[in-house]
């Protein structure tokens, strides 16, 4: 039987989890943050009062099939109208989920169906059951090193200077009850990689999620991102993201850490860091050839495959 399998996060990082499981395993899930404040999800939250659809939309993409079908679907979810009218920068698929919501009223069932229409590998849901805020206080990297309160996802994933930590508003959102009975009844739980601090660390930060990432009996395996990004985690270490994860969930426990070979410069370091954690180090080649600061979903989907054999 397959392993049931749930992956958090959002954006690209989230993508690359999904498209690599789903080379794994038959019953996947991806949990998605909903805190996304820019570009087309911002204006569509903003105008319907909706959650962001754009990383909900991004990880379905990631679980269409790789035929004729799933490719097709997949770009034509993926498409963005040009110009400078009001469709311009809307991605269809943003515009897709937000037509059927507000036809079906759901938005777990708006996904499942949208899900059907493609043919995804797996299942979407929510983080939480209603848009997020993320707000996060930012240190300047100039003397004398003011810190400004810095509020929304985008402005966050910008902010030229140390994130200190983040927090949601509200402070205790609902989180997506599927989302939640997922986590419960999973085989394994992975999280990352992503941008820290505004697709990682929000799972973290939903206490009845965060509860639940605790409590399962699942096994938990965390993914590093292969570079750090400018503004948000700019000059972060590999170890300093677990720390990081440790401040914000000093209470949860993994099982393994995967980390691209060539992005560890300091090994024991890391090692030390995924020990107080609880989890093997499992370091590989998992970035892509083409695009070093990605994950290939190829190489990730062996290095899922040999650490669920392992356990």
């Amino acid at each position: 039987m397959s392993s049931r399998v749930v992956a958090l996060g959002g954006g690209h990082g989230l993508a690359a989890s999904l498209a690599a499981l789903r080379r794994v395993t038959e019953d996947l899930t991806g949990i998605v943050t909903v805190a996304d404040n820019g570009g087309s999800s911002g204006r569509l939250r903003e105008e319907f009062g909706i959650l962001p659809p754009g990383d909900l939309r991004m990880a379905l993409a990631a679980l269409c099939r790789d035929d004729d079908w799933g490719r097709t679907w997949a770009g034509i979810l993926q498409h963005r109208f040009s110009g400078d009218g009001p469709l311009g920068n809307h991605a269809l698929g943003n515009l897709l989920l937000a037509a059927t919501w507000d036809r079906l009223g759901d938005t777990v069932s708006g996904l499942a169906l949208v899900g059907e229409l493609l043919g995804a590998q797996g299942r979407v849901l929510p983080m939480a059951s209603v848009p997020l805020t993320i707000e996060a206080d930012v240190r300047s990297r100039i003397a004398p090193y003011p810190v400004e309160r810095v509020r929304g996802q985008a402005q966050v994933a910008s902010a030229r200077g140390e994130v200190l930590g983040v927090r949601l508003e509200p402070a205790d959102p609902p989180a997506c009850p599927e989302s939640v009975a997922a986590i419960d009844d999973a085989d394994w739980v992975v999280v990352g990689p992503g941008s820290w601090f505004t697709s990682v660390m929000p799972n973290l930060l939903v206490p009845s999620l965060r509860e639940a990432l605790v409590r399962t009996s699942a096994r938990r395996v965390l993914v590093l991102n292969l570079v750090d990004q400018p503004g948000e985690t700019e000059g972060l270490t590999p170890s300093a993201h677990l720390d990081v994860l440790v401040e914000h969930a000093p209470d949860l426990r993994l099982d393994a850490i995967v980390a691209d070979r060539r992005s560890v410069a300091d090994d024991s370091a890391l090692q030390h860091a995924a020990r107080r954690l609880g989890a093997t180090l499992v370091c590989a080649d998992v970035a892509s050839q083409e695009r070093p600061d990605q994950h290939d979903p190829e190489l990730l989907a062996r290095v899922f495959t040999r650490v669920f054999a392992e356990a």
